[in-house]
């Protein structure tokens, strides 16, 4: 590992001028490749103190044996010769996109005498027009059987086209109408020519005109009483309506745009692409890819475009590029983007109307890639395996953590504060095992209380548990543990390893927590969310696992599942709190019998006039119940009365049937 002062430049060696730079190894490998509009500024950031440097851009400044420079004299120069350069060089510490195949195009062989349309793959070649990327080919080949019907253009390949025009007899399609075989000279070239112009320009999205001229042709057969032509044209119209329906319009100004959305976290970001083109989605790509380097949303969009147009020219490179978050050299990329077009290319984020909407559909989809992509990866046994010795092994523990427990605190600004307690068995999320807390010792915020205060509750009910079975049994002046709420067998099992979401004090607090009760054959760990730093009691520094471990991204799944899970509880709470009325203060009183008062008596305000034999007359309600509830709403101090603001006139009390009426079940209180 090398020191970075070793090879750092002499002062006044790095120009002040644009450039790209190249990180290399002592092996001379290329592993890290940058552009900047300031060589000797961006250059001098890599040279600071280590430890203040993000932990990717440590490691890959202790890896690199030398630095070089390439003086560039625009910023646009400096963007093509990174991108150059990337594609080479394939550096380690550069964002990587995995693009998990080729993605299929409709193309039409348009530098043919014989126009073919097909599915291809792979660079563009010139002369021909493509239409896409589709997401699968099987989505090219239903919409190309559609439009056949109406534009009979050839699908067959050279050898096949050849050995018709031998024997003179068409293929299979000839003879069912779907190609106009000009093997055998049904058509001339001009004609099928015209055909395959006729079948781009409805790909292209010009549909009005032609599905207007067919319906006239059909209004017209049918005046002259052709009726089967006529029922072939309205079937024709009918193919291309449902070819149509596959790539529907989103915009309705017949926009020709690229919209790339980002979902991420802190190891790995989704990329997604809908290629709109005339006004619709022709198609959709995407990939997942490592976040090797430090880099924001705007910086993998900047990655993100130079994979997608690097290779392209012309109309591959669309008017308008939409993008969630502006890259820093965005008027560099612009132009950049305007070379390749050759005509100018917007590059911006949608703001408002159909742009934003589509452009939330694409994020949507970006996020449901990204979890697919980790669902598929935590399923894998091998890989949940080598996760678990992973983590027993950076935490020096005696065997896998074959059961992880991980509690996280949640609130609103102090108020309703939380507790959530996830399980994972065998590096698998197990539900039923999750458990909910609420803070009761104690009243605001103070995470590390309540993380005391969770962990207590919880091993308390464990050796509750093994005081029953006789697995254990205190020594003498010992607290026996003896509150019981009669609920077995929910916190009968240990866990191997106990993960807090936070840093050296929650760790410390769980930490205090188990010894006070005695339990010392559980680990603890805590898991920064900041810099994903894995931290164990009574140690000054943190663990730091590689960006690529298997263990890592396991323990950020379950330091996740439990902050979503506690979010979910405590946003739940909140609403029931908001949503409480005076019957549900009421002791006794169940849901059956609120609805039937409020029925009866229409308002929670007339319910409070009554008297105890009118309160006596709802079915179910007995005496006694009915002198409870008077006296619990007499003793209830009445909301003000609601006014209304535009009017200055105050509404009547009226409390909706379903008010005061949810509850939260499973809860350990």
């Amino acid at each position: 590992m090398a020191d970075p002062s070793s090879y750092r430049p002499q002062p006044g060696q790095i120009p002040d001028s644009p450039g790209v730079y190249r990180f290399r190894d002592e092996h001379r490998r290329v592993i890290y490749v940058g552009k900047a509009k300031s060589l000797r500024q961006r250059l001098a950031n890599y040279f600071q103190d280590v430890a203040s440097l993000h932990p990717r851009t440590a490691t890959m400044v202790t890896t690199a044996a030398s630095v070089e420079w390439t003086v560039v004299s625009t910023e646009v120069e400096a963007l093509q010769l990174e991108y150059s350069w990337i594609k080479e060089y394939d550096p380690r510490f550069n964002v990587k996109y995995r693009d998990d195949k080729s993605y299929p195009s409709l193309a039409v062989t348009m530098n043919e005498q014989y126009p073919r349309v097909q599915v291809m793959r792979g660079p563009k070649k010139k002369g021909v027009r493509y239409f896409g990327p589709y997401g699968h080919a099987w989505a090219i080949r239903e919409t190309v059987d559609l439009m056949l019907r109406v534009f009979p253009v050839r699908t067959c390949s050279a050898g096949v086209f050849k050995r018709s025009a031998q024997i003179g007899r068409p293929c299979l399609l000839g003879y069912i109408g779907k190609c106009s075989a000009p093997c055998v000279g049904r058509v001339t070239p001009e004609e099928h020519r015209e055909l395959a112009e006729d079948f781009c320009d409805f790909m292209a999205g010009r549909t009005g005109t032609y599905l207007s001229r067919l319906e006239r042709q059909m209004h017209d057969a049918a005046e002259e009483m052709e009726y089967e032509k006529a029922a072939r044209l309205r079937d024709d119209i009918g193919a291309l309506r449902r070819a149509m329906e596959k790539n529907a319009v989103v915009l309705a100004d017949a926009t020709d745009a690229d919209l790339i959305a980002v979902a991420e976290d802190e190891l790995e970001a989704a990329v997604q692409i809908f290629h709109v083109r005339g006004g619709r989605v022709r198609g959709q790509r995407g990939w997942v890819t490592d976040k090797v380097e430090a880099v924001d949303t705007a910086g993998l969009v900047e990655h993100a475009l130079q994979q997608l147009y690097g290779e392209e020219k012309g109309e591959a490179v669309p008017k308008e590029v939409l993008v969630p978050a502006l890259p820093e050299d965005t008027p560099a990329l612009s132009q950049w983007l305007a070379e390749r077009r050759g005509a100018q290319v917007s590059l911006r984020i949608p703001q408002r109307g159909d742009k934003k909407s589509l452009m939330e559909t694409v994020h949507r989809n970006a996020q449901q890639s990204l979890a697919l992509h980790k669902t598929k990866r935590a399923s894998d046994l091998t890989t949940r395996s080598r996760a678990l010795e992973e983590i027993a092994e950076a935490l020096e523990l005696d065997s896998a953590p074959l059961r992880i427990e991980c509690f996280d605190i949640s609130h609103l600004q102090g108020d309703d504060v939380v507790a959530s307690m996830v399980v994972f068995e065998d590096g698998l999320a197990r539900k039923s095992e999750y458990r909910r807390f609420q803070i009761k010792s104690f009243e605001g915020q103070d995470d590390v209380r309540s993380m005391h205060e969770v962990v207590s509750r919880r091993f308390r009910r464990y050796l509750q548990e093994k005081l029953k079975t006789g697995e254990w049994s205190p020594e003498e002046g010992e607290d026996p543990l003896a509150e019981d709420d009669g609920r077995p067998k929910r916190f009968a099992y240990p866990p191997q390893l106990v993960v807090v979401d936070g840093g050296q004090p929650q760790v410390a607090a769980a930490k205090r927590a188990l010894e006070e009760l005695g339990v010392d054959d559980v680990a603890v760990c805590g898991l920064a969310k900041r810099l994903e730093e894995v931290w164990l009691p009574g140690e000054d520094d943190p663990v730091v696992l590689p960006r690529t471990s298997e263990g890592l991204y396991l323990l950020q799944r379950v330091r996740d599942e439990a902050h979503r899970f506690a979010i979910q509880y405590q946003r739940g709470k909140r609403a029931k709190r908001l949503r409480s009325g005076p019957l549900d203060e009421v002791p006794g009183l169940g849901e059956s019998r609120k609805q039937a008062l409020l029925k009866h008596f229409g308002s929670v305000k007339k319910l409070r006039q009554a008297t105890i034999d009118q309160i006596c007359e709802v079915p179910g309600i007995g005496r006694k119940t009915a002198e409870t509830l008077a006296a619990a709403l007499a003793g209830a101090v009445p909301a003000g009365p609601a006014v209304n603001t535009a009017t200055g006139e105050i509404i009547e009390d009226e409390t909706p049937a379903h008010a005061g009426t949810s509850f939260e079940r499973g809860t350990e209180q």
